[in-house]
């Protein structure tokens, strides 16, 4: 492995000004994935920076970092969404901003023997860290009403019924070991789009996203943060798709009372009258440059919302 990380951390520069870090700050990188938000928080000031992430690949990238910055940053091996117990195990309770990166990294995708990818054939594994079951293990043993409900669900994926049936007929001949059969069986199932899209695109991602429990893990990492950052520490979430970014919204919506109110007429609910814990920053959201894009072309679809923590307690919701 060289130094060079393989992947460019998209909307770096905005989720940095989003953090602002200050000299002697701490800050969580809760998907470290090759370390491209921590670097650039460490040359903005002089802070301590936890990484958190479940593929042990990161630890490998958290070395190559710490060895610029001795004592600065620690790569902490597991889930952001259980990131309060584990930043506890090191005495850390209170932060002064937190980045998350939504979904699967570039190094991962682009590794076939990771399996994330129909672009390339590979184990059909798809798991972010190395534990849990694989794809291979949902695809061939998932009952198929389950199996087109996970499609249609997490891969918003319309013909998600002719995909599970086309998968499993395939299986009764031979069990799915690799990416290629599966983008093949999909592909029989679902036309071609005038997009130029492939076909396997909805299915794949919603296997992944089944496998690695990514809205279960997001859900309970902005519950993590909520908890976590101090008045004024900031919150930067970089979403890729609409899934994602809709639970970003409406938990930064929920949290900073701006969210849509019921009629004038209905009486507010005691979780509607408790008191503000995040301000809304860039409420529309931030997109990428067109100069970004044109170097980061996963850059396209990126999104960043800001939450900034105010000194309102913490309230367990219903």
């Amino acid at each position: 492995m060289t130094d060079q990380a393989p992947h460019l951390s998209v909307l770096c520069k905005e989720v940095v000004d989003a953090l602002s870090p200050k000299e002697g700050g701490v800050y969580v990188d809760g998907t470290f994935g090759a370390g491209g938000y921590s670097r650039a928080l460490l040359e903005a000031a002089n802070c301590t920076v936890w990484g958190i992430d479940r593929d042990p690949l990161a630890q490998k990238f958290g070395e190559v970092l710490s060895r610029d910055y001795p004592g600065q940053i620690t790569v902490l091996s597991g889930r952001y969404g259980d990131m309060e117990n584990l930043l506890a195990g090191v005495g850390v309770e209170q932060i002064d901003g937190i980045a998350l990166d939504i979904g699967v990294s570039s190094m991962q995708i682009d590794d076939p023997s990771r399996g994330f990818s129909f672009r390339g054939d590979g184990p059909l594994d798809m798991r972010m860290g190395d534990d849990g079951m694989t794809a291979a293990d949902v695809v061939n043993e998932m009952a198929e009403q389950e199996l087109a409900d996970i499609i249609y669900r997490y891969g918003e994926e319309r013909a998600s019924r002719r995909v599970a049936r086309a998968i499993v007929t395939r299986r009764s001949e031979q069990a799915f070991t690799r990416t290629g059969q599966l983008a093949s069986a999909v592909r029989s199932a679902v036309a071609k789009s005038k997009d130029g899209i492939d076909p396997a695109t909805r299915t794949f991602q919603a296997l992944r996203i089944y496998v690695n429990d990514e809205l279960g893990e997001l859900d309970r990492g902005l519950q993590s943060a909520e908890k976590l950052l101090g008045p004024g520490g900031r919150l930067a979430v970089v979403s890729f798709h609409s899934l994602e970014d809709r639970r970003v919204k409406t938990f930064l919506q929920e949290r900073s009372g701006t969210g849509p109110r019921p009629s004038r007429h209905v009486p507010q609910m005691a979780a509607e009258q408790r008191a503000a814990t995040f301000r809304l920053i860039a409420k529309g959201g931030i997109k990428a440059s067109s100069d970004e894009i044109v170097t980061n072309p996963r850059a396209r679809s990126a999104r960043l919302r800001i939450g900034e923590r105010t000194d309102a307690p913490y309230v367990q919701a219903a």
